[in-house]
């Protein structure tokens, strides 16, 4: 049962839903990020190398890829309040156990259970920025919701770091978890599905509306072009969360307490980049371009930063890599943050949390395959060629946005 609450306005009401989401993207990030930021002590504490680690990630990754999808149906079935609980719940729960762990096959359990709970806030996050914020707003709510996700990441070095050098690696995991369950009970106290008339506003029918079924949706192009993107992007953002705090450690040589006074910086300018370009893409609505073509135009803008990444062995000083990462970080975001957006003006809103879903798995099967790929060379070649991969991958991506997705509606596959 609901718990009962002063009535709310809607229009103040889908601004506190922001803030949770924001807080729980927050902390799904901080979780994430632990073992980056722990890495050296990881592998000490458990006899691992570069290889192991990398395992570690991929189990997280293995779960995170095959949850995704199935994250994004609950979505469009059981609707964005029950699923973003449940997810709130797994991830808090997966974490705070993992601070118990005493074996690496412990430890890799529960960031497998992680990896199952945190891709239940991402389409829950999209589909309630869909029903309940109008075109005019929905970038730049998306933009604010998400950017709790890099907030995490800046909170995450700073915060792992004094937890684990003044108490233990343990206390990592155990502060957030519990945290998390805390929020658990706020969203089950503030969430409410939107009344119609917002609904209208937003153009959308908060309860179905014409949908493809699951079926036609694998016949658009549109889905292929944003799977395809994501399985090519993702990877960078993934370096930039799970390997980036490792390397400036391992190869720059900055130490655990550093890496918490500076480490932060990336993920901040990221996020300062990834909401500016999201309001700078609702402008361009705003002056008449149309949504979709102005997400486009965003992402492809973003995608030439790409390229600097292929500097980043030959100018080894960690502020130089703490920079060229920041502008990177700032890529990624506006591709995450405007990539969700596109799913939202391409696809039905009933749709909305199903696309996402499988989005995002492709991009993690996407950050798996270069995770092992980043283990391997790191271990054995050097991080030259890694980094050279990753300076083509998000311009590619935005050749085969703009090459394959356009609106899509079921009238488009009931006339084939």
């Amino acid at each position: 049962m609901l718990v009962p609450l002063p009535r709310i306005a809607p229009e103040h009401r889908r601004w506190i839903i922001l803030g949770l989401i924001f807080v729980a993207m927050v902390l799904n990030y901080v979780d994430r990020q632990i073992v980056s930021v722990l890495k050296p002590t990881l592998k000490e504490a458990f006899g691992i190398d570069d290889r192991g680690y990398a395992t570690l990630l991929n189990v997280f990754m293995l779960c995170y890829a095959s949850t995704y999808a199935v994250a994004g149906w609950l979505v469009d079935k059981f609707g964005a309040g029950r699923v973003m609980l449940l997810g709130i719940i797994g991830w808090s729960g997966a974490c705070l156990a993992a601070g118990f762990t005493k074996t690496f096959g412990q430890l890799a359990f529960f960031r497998g259970l992680l990896g199952v709970a945190e891709p239940m806030g991402f389409p829950s996050q999209l589909r309630v920025v869909t029903i309940w914020f109008p075109p005019r707003l929905r970038a730049t709510a998306n933009s604010i919701c998400a950017a709790g996700s890099t907030i995490g990441a800046i909170i995450a070095a700073p915060l792992v770091a004094w937890l684990a050098l003044t108490f233990n690696w343990h206390a990592a995991f155990l502060v957030p978890g519990a945290l998390g369950l805390g929020l658990a009970v706020l969203w089950k106290v503030f969430y409410r599905e939107p009344p119609a008339s917002v609904a209208e506003e937003a153009g959308v029918n908060a309860n179905g509306g014409a949908a493809f079924t699951w079926g036609q949706l694998w016949r658009t192009r549109s889905l292929w072009g944003i799977l395809l993107s994501r399985f090519v992007s993702d990877p960078v953002w993934y370096f930039c969360l799970l390997w980036l705090p490792g390397y400036l450690q391992e190869q720059s040589g900055l130490t655990l307490a550093q890496i918490g006074m500076v480490g932060w910086i990336p993920f901040l300018v990221a996020d300062l980049g990834g909401v500016g370009s999201s309001m700078a893409s609702d402008r361009l609505v705003k002056r008449g371009i149309a949504p979709l073509r102005a997400r486009k135009l965003t992402l492809a803008c973003a995608a030439a930063i790409g390229p600097l990444c292929v500097l980043t062995p030959h100018l080894p000083h960690p502020a130089v890599t703490l920079a060229i990462f920041s502008l990177v970080g700032a890529m990624c975001l506006t591709w995450l943050f405007n990539l969700g957006v596109v799913v939202a003006e391409t696809f039905p809103a009933a749709n909305v949390g199903s696309v996402w879903g499988i989005a995002g798995a492709c991009g993690a099967a996407g950050a798996m395959f270069f995770n092992t790929f980043v283990g391997e060379v790191m271990q054995t070649l050097g991080p030259g060629r890694v980094f050279a991969v990753m300076a083509v991958l998000h311009p590619l991506a935005a050749v085969i946005l703009w090459a394959t997705v356009r609106t899509e509606r079921p009238r488009v596959v009931a006339s084939r």
